[in-house]
């Protein structure tokens, strides 16, 4: 999962580098309208990306190996 949000931050950057020297920020009109929507848009996409990269929850087969653990002292503490 980790490596989806990497690949998406990557292409969303290199659209980026592509992108910057067509767009006027300064424009009037509907150009304008669109290169501030358009640059919004990927700044979102970069957010939304690299939060989800960050705060993504740990793996859950760790977990696993210490509930593993925890039943058989439990089950070693029964036996007695």
């Amino acid at each position: 999962m980790r490596n989806r949000y990497l690949i998406c931050l990557l292409l969303c950057a290199v659209m980026l580098y592509f992108a910057l020297p067509a767009i006027e920020l300064k424009a009037e009109g509907m150009k304008g309208l669109f290169s501030i929507t358009w640059i919004a848009f990927v700044l979102l996409v970069i957010a939304g990306n690299l939060s989800a990269l960050l705060f993504s929850p740990k793996r859950q087969q760790s977990n696993k190996v210490d509930n593993r653990a925890d039943i058989k002292k439990m089950k070693r503490i029964r036996a007695r």
